[in-house]
C-alpha cells in the first residue's frame, strides 16, 4: 500500500489484508497512523478482508500449519479478484494441480484457499457491481504464455535450425540474464551446447570461438558483463566473425539495481569499444517479440559476418504475454554456406584463399571453418589486409579496412522493410520509441487518438544503422517526442543525426513507464510553445 497508492486513480479499488495492518507492520512500513482508518484512502473504493485468518481457515482441514497456511493467501486474493471479473476458478485450479504436481497438502492448500477467495466475493457487500473482462481479440493459432527470456531462448534455437547450424551458448550467470542459460541447457536435442564459463570473459571467449569453428555463438549477459566483454567483441568486429551478444539491460551504473529495468545501455552497445569498431544493434520490444528479435539479429550476424548486440531488459525478460505459436514455414531461411573453395589467385597464377575477399553486395567476408582443405588462414586483432588478411601495419590499409568495416554495418539498412508510421502521418506531433517503451506508448497514442488528438509513432527495432528513411520521416513533425528508460541516448542521438526538434521523456526510477505518464508527457508538450 504504502509503495503502489500512488499509482492508482482516484476512485480506483484498493483490497487490503487488514489482517496484516498491526502495529508493528505500520512501523515496518513508516506509517503514524492506520491509513485504514486516517483517511488516507478517502476517494477509494477499498475491500477490507481478513485474508490471512480467512486463508488459514480454509487450509486447517487438510493439516496445513498456520504460518504455512500464509503462503497460500495470494491464492485467496486471486480468488476473489476472480470473482470481481467474473472469471473461472477451474483453469487456475488445474494449474495448481499441474505446478504443484506431486506434493499433494500444497495443491489442497492453494485450491482451497482460491476457493475461499471467490466464495468471499459472493458473500461480502463490499465488492457491488462485478465486471466482465471478454476474451481478448487475437489471430488464429494456439498460444501459449512466455516471458521475454524464454521466447529469447527458443528464438535462439529457431534460429540455429533456420540457419542449419549448431548453436553454442557461453555464458557467466548474471540477473536478469541467467534464465537464457537454464531455458537453452534444457534443448541439447536441438544441437545446442551451453556453457556456465567462470567469467565474463570467458563466456564471450568462448562464444567467439565456436564462431570460428562454424557455429551461431552467442553470450548472453546485462550491462555490467558487456563492459568486461567489450574488448573480446571488438576482436569479433576484427575478425568479422557472426556473433551473437544479448544483453538484458538492469539498473545502472555499476552492479546498480539487478532486479530492476532500465534501458540505459543504448550508448555503451553503440560505443563501448576501443577504435572505430562499429556494430548493428537490434531491440526487442515485448516479450513475445523476443522470439523474432532473436532471429533477426541471428540473420543480420550471419549475413553479414558481424557482431550483433541484442537489447533487451529487465521489464520483457520477466514479463509474459500470449505468444502465437507460428508457422515454421513462415519463417525465414537464414542460413550462409561455409566457402569451402580456393576465392582467388596468387601472382603465379595459383588458386589461394582470401580470407578478406568480400562479398559485392554486403561486404561480407568469407567463412572458412578450421580444417577445411587447403583453406587455413590467420585470425587475429592486428590490422589485417585486405583481401590477403595477413597482418599490415600501413596507414592506407587501416584507412581502407576502417572505412570497409563502417560500409559494412551502413548496408544492413538497405535489408529493413519501410519504417511504418502508426497513427496520424499528417500529425504535429511524432513518438518515437525503441525497447519496451513500446507497450505504454501503444496504449498512451491510442488514448489520445481516441480523446481526438491526431499523433504519429514511430518504433525502432533497429538501431544501429538506423533505418534510411528515419530522417525524412521524423523531420515531417514539429514535435517529436522521446521516451525511453534513460536520460535521453536515443533522443540525443537523432537530434544530432537529424537535427530535429526531439525532446526526451526519460526514466531512471526501476520501474517501467505506466501509460498516464506518457499521456501527461503529451498533454504537457502540446501545451507548450
Amino acid at each position: 500500500l504504502k509503495a503502489d497508492l500512488s499509482r492508482l486513480e482516484t476512485g480506483g479499488t484498493v483490497i487490503v489484508n487488514e489482517d496484516a495492518f498491526d502495529e508493528r507492520n505500520l512501523d515496518k512500513a513508516g506509517y503514524d497512523a492506520n491509513p485504514l482508518e486516517d483517511g488516507t484512502l478517502n476517494g477509494y473504493r477499498v475491500i477490507k478482508v481478513p485474508m490471512s485468518s480467512l486463508t488459514r481457515d480454509a487450509c486447517e482441514p487438510f493439516g496445513v500449519k498456520p504460518r504455512d497456511a500464509e503462503r497460500s493467501k495470494n491464492f485467496f486474493a486471486l480468488g476473489l479478484v476472480s470473482f470481481m471479473y467474473t472469471r473461472p476458478v477451474q483453469p487456475t485450479l488445474d494449474w495448481i494441480e499441474e505446478k504443484f504436481a506431486g506434493r499433494e497438502q500444497v495443491v489442497q492448500a492453494n485450491s482451497a484457499a482460491l476457493k475461499a477467495g471467490f466464495h468471499f466475493g459472493e458473500t461480502t457487500e463490499q465488492v457491488g457491481h462485478r465486471y466482465e473482462v471478454k476474451p481478448a481479440s487475437l489471430p488464429a493459432g494456439e498460444y501459449t504464455s512466455i516471458t521475454g527470456n524464454t521466447a529469447l531462448a527458443w528464438g535462439l534455437v529457431a534460429a540455429g535450425q533456420l540457419a542449419k547450424l549448431p548453436v553454442t551458448l557461453g555464458s557467466y550467470p548474471i540477473t536478469p540474464a541467467s534464465d537464457i542459460l537454464h531455458e537453452l541447457s534444457k534443448h541439447k536435442h536441438f544441437g545446442v551446447r551451453t556453457v556456465q564459463a567462470e567469467d565474463e570473459i570467458a563466456a564471450v571467449g568462448m562464444a567467439l570461438g565456436a564462431a570460428f569453428a562454424g557455429h551461431l555463438g552467442i553470450t548472453t549477459t546485462s550491462g555490467p558483463g558487456v563492459a568486461l566483454k567489450s574488448e573480446t567483441i571488438s576482436l569479433a568486429v576484427s575478425i568479422e566473425l557472426p556473433l551473437l551478444i544479448i544483453d538484458i539491460q538492469r539498473g545502472g551504473p555499476s552492479t546498480g539495481l539487478p532486479t530492476k529495468t532500465e534501458a540505459a545501455d543504448l550508448n555503451l552497445a553503440l560505443y563501448g569499444r576501443h577504435g572505430e569498431a562499429p556494430l548493428p544493434i537490434v531491440a526487442s520490444y515485448s516479450p513475445a517479440q523476443c522470439f523474432h528479435a532473436a532471429i533477426e539479429a541471428a540473420r543480420i550476424a550471419l549475413k553479414y559476418r558481424t557482431p550483433v548486440i541484442l537489447l533487451s531488459d529487465g521489464y520483457l525478460a520477466n514479463g509474459s504475454e500470449p505468444w502465437r505459436i507460428p508457422n515454421t514455414a513462415e519463417l525465414p531461411d537464414i542460413s550462409v554456406p561455409y566457402t569451402t573453395d580456393f576465392n582467388g589467385t596468387d601472382e603465379d597464377g595459383n588458386p589461394v584463399f582470401l580470407p578478406y575477399l568480400r562479398d559485392e553486395d554486403t561486404l561480407a567476408r568469407p567463412w572458412a571453418i578450421p580444417g577445411t582443405p587447403g583453406l587455413m588462414h590467420r585470425v587475429g586483432g592486428l590490422e589485417k589486409a585486405d583481401k590477403t588478411g595477413n597482418v599490415n601495419y600501413t596507414p592506407e590499409n587501416h584507412q581502407l579496412m576502417g572505412d570497409l568495416r563502417q560500409a559494412k554495418i551502413d548496408r544492413i539498412a538497405a535489408d529493413y522493410p519501410e519504417l511504418e508510421v502508426k497513427g496520424d502521418v499528417d500529425a504535429d506531433m511524432c513518438m518515437l520509441t525503441w525497447g519496451s517503451t513500446w507497450a505504454a506508448t501503444h496504449s498512451a497514442v491510442e488514448r489520445q487518438r481516441r480523446a481526438g488528438h491526431k499523433l504519429a509513432w514511430i518504433h525502432l527495432e533497429h538501431l544501429n544503422p538506423l533505418p534510411n528513411d528515419l530522417g525524412d520521416k521524423l523531420r515531417r513533425y514539429d514535435k517529436i517526442l522521446v521516451p525511453e528508460l534513460n536520460k535521453g541516448q536515443l533522443c540525443n542521438l537523432v537530434r544530432s543525426k537529424y537535427l530535429v526538434d526531439a525532446r526526451s521523456i526519460s526514466k531512471v526510477a526501476g520501474l517501467p513507464f505506466r501509460i498516464q505518464e506518457i499521456e501527461d508527457a503529451i498533454v504537457a508538450a502540446r501545451s507548450a510553445s
